[in-house]
């Protein structure tokens, strides 16, 4: 019996699915993971800023720790929910955006992985989410931000593997092109493909934008909101990703 063509609309939601290509660009990127565990030693329960699906919050829980998360995209925030649910653990998220969230708890510790302080809309959406951290912060808690305060521009280098996942047959690629560094944002190019089992490929560009700003730019707006800066740490650069910087603002 010969296979049923796949429609074009399984093909169309597939690449416009938040979940699935969140999970395959950063769910197995964990070159962070063990500054996280550093910092949660002192902190059973913590705030993560842009939960996404959960890879930092459900491997934190899955350590011990309570984790609360707030993420805008709200698939996003069921995706993290259902798999804490489904392990077990104390993790659980909330749709929020950073800049407006208004949480009945302060935390210890409150995380912002994988430059979430970059997609905020410029200095104004920073000050904001920075005015709302100053307001979940408990006494002498610490905001962790992850920023990348340097990318090498130009097209990637050809012989870069994409980031690729097969769910029921269906293969999903998403391949890194070019950070072009305009006089705005400096923006990263994918393209992002998918191939149904009968071999039929479909495909749709995709920009990030990320504002530019470097360490001693977050520590200054920090400061104007009232939270004082507190140190540095790096993560390491790995064969797919450029290093980080995580700048630490801590509350007095």
């Amino acid at each position: 019996m010969s296979r049923a063509a796949p429609s074009t609309g399984d093909a169309a939601a597939r690449l416009r699915d938040p979940v699935l290509w969140h999970d395959i660009e950063c769910g197995g990127y964990r070159a962070d993971l063990a500054l996280w565990e550093e910092l949660t030693a002192d902190a059973s329960e913590l705030l993560e800023l842009g939960c996404g699906t959960g890879r930092v919050a459900l491997h934190l829980a899955r350590g011990g720790n309570e984790v609360q998360g707030v993420d805008r995209d709200a698939a996003l925030v069921a995706a993290l929910n259902r798999a804490a649910d489904s392990a077990g653990v104390p993790a659980r998220a909330t749709v929020a955006d950073a800049r407006e969230m208004a949480l009945d708890d302060r935390f210890p510790l409150i995380l912002a992985p994988m430059q979430l302080f970059q997609v905020l809309g410029g200095a104004r959406g920073r000050r904001s989410a920075l005015q709302r951290v100053g307001g979940h912060l408990a006494e002498d808690g610490i905001l962790a931000a992850a920023i990348v305060d340097f990318l090498p521009g130009g097209e990637v280098d050809e012989d870069s593997l994409p980031d690729v996942r097969d769910v029921d047959g269906w293969i999903h690629s998403s391949l890194p092109l070019e950070v072009r560094m305009t006089e705005g944002p400096i923006e990263i190019r994918r393209v992002r493909q998918v191939v149904s089992p009968a071999g039929e490929l479909a495909e749709e560009a995709h920009v990030i934008r990320l504002d530019r700003i470097t360490a001693s730019t977050l520590e200054a707006e920090g400061s104007s909101v009232g939270l004082e800066p507190c140190g540095r740490r790096s993560i390491p650069a790995t064969e797919s990703h450029v290093g980080s910087t995580v700048v630490l603002l801590g509350r007095g």
